[in-house]
C-alpha cells in the first residue's frame, strides 16, 4: 500500500506555502527550522515519488519537486502551488468535521482570547457574556490579559486563539486574519483636576501631570508619538501596568490621563472626561490563523462581535 503524507505533514505545508520562509513556517509550527525541513523533504519523498510501470517490464520513478531551494531562499514549484490548493480545503474540512462532532459529543471548545492589557479584559468578559446568553453551543473561553508584545508571541505560538487589539504601528501580525470591529476614541480624563473647557488642548495636556501605562507597552510608544505631534512633554506622574490602576490613581490625585472612551463608560464613568482637540483614535482589531484548528468555533464569535458592533453603530 502507498505511504499516505500525515496531517502534520500537510498542515506544515499549508504553513509553508503561507510564508514561503523555512525559518517562519517553523516558528509558526513550533518547531524547529530542521525538524519542518526534513518534514517537508518527507513529504516531497511521499507524494513527489510515484512507480509508474509501462508495459510488462518497465518501472520509471518520477520525482515531483514541491519546493526550490536556493542560496537565494525558498518558494513553491508549480506543482506545489498546485498541491497546496488541492489541500487546503481537505484540511480545512478535517477540521470542521473534528470540531462539529466534539460539539456532537457535547465536548466543549475552549478559545483562549488575549485582551490587550492597556485596555483591560472588562469590554471582552462583556462580549463573552452576552456571547453565552444568545448562543446555545459547547463554546467556552479563558480569557488572557497581555500586553501587546506578549499577545503577539502567543498568537503566533498558538499559545491564544484570537488577539483583540489595536494595530499599532509597531506591531507585526503578518499572517493573520485581521477584523476591524470598533474605533476607540481617547479622551482626557481627569475626575479630580477643575476644567471647564469643552476640549483639551495640548497646553492643557502639557500643564497638569499625566499617569500613562508601563514603559514597554506598544500604547506608551503611541502616545508619545502624539505628544510629538503637539510638540510637548508632558509630566508623567506614574506609569502604572492596568487602565484600573491608572483610573484609580486618577480619582486620588491631581492627574490626567489619555484613556479609551468606550472603556470608561463600560466602568460606568459618564462624566470628568473630556474630548481631545486633536483626535487620538485607535482601531481595535480581532487577531486570528485561519489555520487554526478551531476555526470554525472561532469564527462564529468572531462574527458575533463584528455583528454587534455593526448593529450599535
Amino acid at each position: 500500500m502507498q505511504e499516505r503524507p500525515s496531517i502534520q505533514q500537510l498542515e506544515n505545508f499549508i504553513i509553508y506555502g503561507k510564508v514561503r520562509n523555512f525559518a517562519t513556517a517553523a516558528h509558526r509550527a513550533n518547531i524547529t527550522q530542521s525538524a519542518f525541513s526534513f518534514q517537508m523533504k518527507k513529504l516531497e519523498e511521499i507524494v513527489g515519488t510515484q512507480l509508474v510501470v509501462h508495459g510488462e517490464n518497465t518501472i520509471e520513478m518520477l520525482n515531483i519537486q514541491l519546493i526550490t531551494r536556493s542560496n537565494r531562499g525558498s518558494d513553491l514549484t508549480r506543482e506545489g502551488e498546485f498541491f497546496l490548493q488541492k489541500i487546503i480545503p481537505i484540511i480545512d474540512e478535517l477540521d470542521e468535521a473534528i470540531d462539529e462532532l466534539q460539539k456532537f459529543a457535547g465536548k466543549a471548545v475552549y478559545i483562549n482570547i488575549g485582551a490587550l492589557m492597556s485596555m483591560g479584559d472588562i469590554l471582552m468578559n462583556r462580549h463573552i457574556s452576552y456571547f453565552k446568553q444568545h448562543n446555545d453551543n459547547n463554546i467556552c473561553f479563558n480569557v488572557y490579559n497581555l500586553e501587546a508584545k506578549s499577545m503577539l508571541k502567543k498568537l503566533d505560538s498558538g499559545q491564544i486563539d484570537i488577539a483583540s487589539t489595536f494595530l499599532l504601528p509597531q506591531m507585526h501580525a503578518d499572517g493573520c486574519e485581521k477584523k476591524l470591529f470598533c474605533k476607540d476614541e481617547f479622551v482626557y480624563y481627569a475626575p479630580c483636576l477643575d476644567l471647564t473647557q469643552d476640549k483639551i488642548t495640548a497646553d492643557i495636556i502639557q500643564r497638569y501631570p499625566l499617569v500613562t501605562h508601563s514603559p514597554d507597552y506598544f500604547m506608551t510608544n503611541s502616545l508619545e508619538d502624539y505628544f510629538v505631534k503637539l510638540k510637548i512633554h508632558p509630566h508623567i506622574d506614574a506609569r502604572l501596568s492596568t487602565p484600573y490602576a491608572i483610573i484609580h490613581y486618577c480619582k486620588h490625585n491631581k492627574v490626567a490621563t489619555l484613556i479609551s472612551k468606550r472603556l470608561l463608560q463600560e466602568l460606568g464613568i459618564t462624566n470628568d472626561y473630556y474630548e481631545l482637540l486633536e483626535p487620538l483614535n485607535f482601531s481595535s482589531y480581532l487577531l486570528y490563523k485561519h489555520e487554526n484548528p478551531k476555526i470554525k468555533s472561532m469564527e462564529i464569535f468572531v462574527d458575533y462581535i463584528l455583528d454587534l458592533y455593526q448593529q450599535n453603530r
